[in-house]
């Protein structure tokens, strides 16, 4: 079993882990994270609660409470966690993974993120080699419902959306928790209704096979926007009227158009992060800072920096607002004040993102291959060190940049990938260098 990842524990359920481990988890997270009560929520795929009936089981036996939110968004996990002042949170979710998978997304007290190198890794070896012995004095099940509370905090960022016209993909996800509490159900909803087998699509926006039908209902429905959220709505992406995907880090500027017009300050972003964006929060009056990949390293980054907000190219977006977490449902919010604005100055939002786009780019493309390190190895060699580049940024694979090209390569976390996203001026020049680059990738396959 090797459901232990980066960021979380994720695999496929009763091949990666198994009710029995979730046990283990749930009976020696409180002894690692100090806690006497750990707030659970849970998605609605087809194994969530058994997974939460053995993970309450283990918390139970260990003497802790349970604090139960029941269903709910990832995003609402941390909204409760600090809400609740609690010490501890568990998501049950595979977020944007097949239906066969699941997971659980552990936060310490403030909605910090456990990962590998914040608690994961001790409570691996807490769950492999730690002895079980249940307490006489077993802890409880406590209700504790928080939604009503979480759509007090979103909906100030709601806004007028009259002549507006929208399409939404729900994913048969988490988002249907929240979406028309918010927005009303007068717009265009696909899959507007619960479903854990993910029958429309896999739950994966990013992948834009899975887009097809909101690119198809905004064309149709002459829609100004495109929404599709990931399964546990902490990922949204986002379509223009032209039905065209819009890749996720120029999202990442479209936000500093609401939040940098208020006040200027620091934004971050990740490695994989299009010139294009950084160029655009500038001059918007954005400090930018770039980090590694992942919500574990991005949320005690921006709270670092005092960062106003971030963005990934995997489409997480985190506000110093909702306590430097990920929320897909605020980060829509802000896009449709943004895209309002725009509709009130008879302007459109593929406007906008044309401006903001001056680079050709590749998106991320991934190698599946064993000599990973080799391959990075003779990269590193061929462009740092025999070329002269301006950067080098070496926290998270590479990222090596010249004046009119730059490219990323880095492992994946999660999957036996190499992943490569690259940039140039022109599309002739982007051709060139990702030809150039897969063909020494591949010379390790």
């Amino acid at each position: 079993m090797g459901a232990f990842k980066a960021y979380d524990i994720r695999g496929i359920y009763n091949k990666d882990f198994d009710k029995h481990l979730v046990y283990k988890v749930g009976y020696f997270l409180p002894t690692l994270l100090e806690s006497d009560h750990v707030v659970v929520g849970r998605d609605v795929r087809s194994t969530s609660d058994e997974i939460f009936e053995y993970l309450c089981r283990g918390i139970n036996d260990s003497g802790a409470d349970v604090w139960n939110i029941g269903h709910a968004t990832t995003p609402m996990v941390y909204f409760a966690t600090v809400h609740l002042d609690a010490g501890a949170s568990v998501q049950i979710t595979a977020s944007h993974n097949p239906a066969i998978y699941n997971g659980l997304k552990i936060s310490r007290k403030g909605a910090l993120p456990v990962g590998e190198n914040s608690g994961l890794r001790d409570l691996e070896k807490m769950v492999l080699e730690g002895e079980v012995k249940p307490v006489e004095n077993r802890g409880k099940v406590i209700e504790k419902p928080v939604k009503d509370a979480y759509l007090a905090f979103l909906r100030p960022y709601t806004p007028k959306l009259e002549g507006l016209n929208i399409s939404l993909d729900l994913s048969h996800g988490m988002a249907n928790l929240l979406t028309k509490d918010l927005l009303g159900p007068d717009h265009h909803y696909l899959y507007d209704h619960f479903d854990g087998t993910f029958p429309a699509h896999e739950p994966n926006p990013l992948e834009e096979e899975n887009c097809k039908d909101i690119k198809a209902a905004v064309l149709k429905n002459s829609s100004d926007l495109g929404i599709i959220f990931d399964g546990d709505a902490d990922r949204v992406m986002f379509i223009d009227e032209k039905g065209r995907f819009i890749q996720p880090d120029y999202i990442t500027a479209v936000i500093g158009e609401y939040y940098l017009s208020k006040q200027k300050g620091n934004v971050l972003q990740d490695i994989r992060t299009s010139r294009s964006t950084t160029e655009y929060l500038e001059k918007l009056g954005g400090r930018v800072t770039t980090w590694k990949v992942g919500h574990a390293y991005a949320k005690v980054k921006l709270r670092e920096i005092d960062g106003v907000f971030g963005g990934e190219l995997a489409g997480h977006y985190y506000f110093r607002d909702f306590n430097n977490c990920d929320s897909g449902m605020l980060a829509a919010l802000i896009v449709l004040q943004v895209v309002a604005k725009l509709h009130a100055e008879g302007k459109t939002f593929s406007s906008l993102i044309d401006t903001i786009v001056t680079y050709a780019n590749s998106g991320e493309r991934n190698f599946k291959l064993e000599q990973k390190d080799e391959a990075m190895a003779a990269l590193y060699q061929k462009y740092a060190v025999e070329q002269k580049p301006i950067l080098v940024l070496d926290f998270d694979g590479y990222r090596i940049e010249y004046p009119n090209w730059w490219f990323n390569v880095r492992k994946s976390n999660t999957e036996p990938y190499l992943r490569l996203v690259a940039e140039a001026k022109t599309q002739e020049m982007l051709d060139e260098k990702v030809k150039e680059i897969s063909a020494i990738i591949k010379s390790f396959t």
